[in-house]
């Protein structure tokens, strides 16, 4: 959104929302590289599948991806909110020059720096990504349109190319996903985090005059949600929605449920795979102690993490290394070949070792509990401010059972950062809101 510091909007930042149709394009161009990409549709029958990650390139992808990126930095230095780009400036160079320090020094040293490049520019990215549009008006209707591409161009998968767009038997992996949906997406789970995004977005959209595309991405994202068998994420939907709820309405909860919900969410989680008392006191309760099988992959993982408690394996350098496909027979044991740690905070713990993983979630997790409550103080629009909060709270609670933090491709880690760096301009700055001026936006 075009912002300007706060108090109070000053002429020249109120001018520079008229006419600035780029960024509007560009935020378009960004959100739909995001949730399409330019390779939708995989092959999961390819043998390709099952190759280590520092194979996998796409040259479209990555030219695309550097194309929107030169983008997005020339725009983000003529917005007049650029002052506000990577903020808190000081941890994040920090964050980020600790990632480097211990990926050079890891025994993947090229791909680790490589995923700390990326990784880099894809949060300079979501930091200029809401200077984008124009208005809180012009926000809400690019997201709706985006969201609305790749509801209907899952749809469309499932209807015409049901081999590329449904789990099939003959997969090389998870073969037991067989006739579940995932649309365009690689994996049906990534396909159920994106429609509870879509939920919420709908669910926004509505709350800001566009009714019937609310309804749509509501009902639609339900729909497929309900058919991809994302366990996780259907159930993440409605208790997200409750949390986010009783979030806003008292400041004393938020500090417990963001902090001590996560950490006891992992306690229970990652500890019944390493302690028996506490496998047996989940099953008591109902639940699959295993967590689908994720239980084999964080024993990996812990033991992995105690060999290198401080500096970690590299960044993003540990799963899917040709060190750990050898263990794994090239993919016949599934816990050496998993492509990540299936835990976000388990992941963030292994690759960057204790100091990184403090850096982090002081960014991700405990400073955007500051900014809510100053947002919460301001007169900017409260639609935007819970679309941010239910983004936000969704990820963290998801990367419990998903590695969430740091995947540069994933759209939901995009989104994630979105709302982080969206809380903190929530909080700092006035948003240009089409709400004084003009009625609800039509549908």
């Amino acid at each position: 959104m075009s912002l300007a510091a706060s108090p109070p909007i000053s002429p020249p930042a109120a001018a520079s929302t008229e006419g600035f149709g780029f960024g509007a394009f560009l935020f378009a161009a960004t959100l739909l590289f995001y949730l399409i990409t330019t390779t939708p549709f995989a092959d999961l029958t390819a043998l390709a599948s099952v190759d280590a990650a520092a194979e996998k390139s796409n040259r479209i992808n990555q030219l695309v991806f550097l194309g929107l990126t030169g983008a997005t930095w020339i725009a983000g230095l003529m917005s007049p909110m650029r002052g506000e780009i990577m903020r808190p400036r000081i941890l994040i160079f920090m964050m980020l020059l600790w990632f480097v320090g211990i990926s050079v020094i890891s025994s993947n040293a090229g791909l680790a720096v490589k995923q700390v490049i990326l990784a880099t520019l894809t949060i300079v990215n979501a930091s200029v990504f809401l200077l984008l549009p124009r208005t809180d008006g012009q926000f809400a209707r690019l997201m709706a349109f985006g969201f609305l591409a790749m509801l209907a161009l899952s749809y469309w998968g499932v209807a015409f190319m049901p081999r590329y767009a449904i789990h099939q038997a003959d997969e090389i992996r998870e073969p037991i996903n067989a006739g579940l949906w995932r649309g365009h997406f690689m994996h049906k789970n990534v396909a159920a985090a994106m429609m509870v995004l879509a939920a919420f977005v709908g669910m926004f959209t509505w709350r800001m005059g566009m009714k019937i595309r609310g309804a749509i991405l509501v009902v639609g994202a339900l729909f497929f949600l309900a058919h991809t068998g994302g366990k996780a994420a259907t159930g993440s939907l409605p208790a997200v929605l409750i949390i986010a709820w009783i979030f806003e309405r008292f400041p004393i909860a938020r500090a417990p449920i963001v902090l001590g919900g996560a950490a006891l969410f992992n306690f229970i989680a990652i500890g019944s795979a390493g302690y028996p008392s506490i496998n047996e006191f989940v099953t008591s309760l109902g639940i699959d102690p295993t967590f689908t099988n994720r239980s084999d992959v964080w024993r990996v993982g812990f033991a992995a993490l105690s060999e290198q408690p401080w500096t970690g394996h590299g960044f993003q350098s540990f799963w899917q290394t040709d060190e750990m496909l050898a263990k794994a027979g090239r993919g016949r044991d599934w816990a050496y070949a998993a492509f990540n740690g299936h835990n976000g905070f388990l992941d963030l713990a292994l690759t960057t070792g204790i100091p990184g993983f403090i850096l982090a979630l002081t960014w991700i997790l405990v400073l955007p509990l500051r900014d809510v409550s100053r947002a919460k103080r301001t007169d900017n629009n409260p639609a935007v401010t819970t679309l941010f909060i239910r983004i936000w709270l969704y990820g963290i609670f998801q990367a419990c059972l998903e590695s969430v933090f740091f995947q540069s491709g994933s759209p939901l880690w995009v989104m994630m950062m979105v709302a982080v760096f969206g809380l903190r301009l929530q909080a700092r700055a006035d948003v240009v809101s089409d709400r004084p001026e003009t009625p609800p936006l039509p549908a």
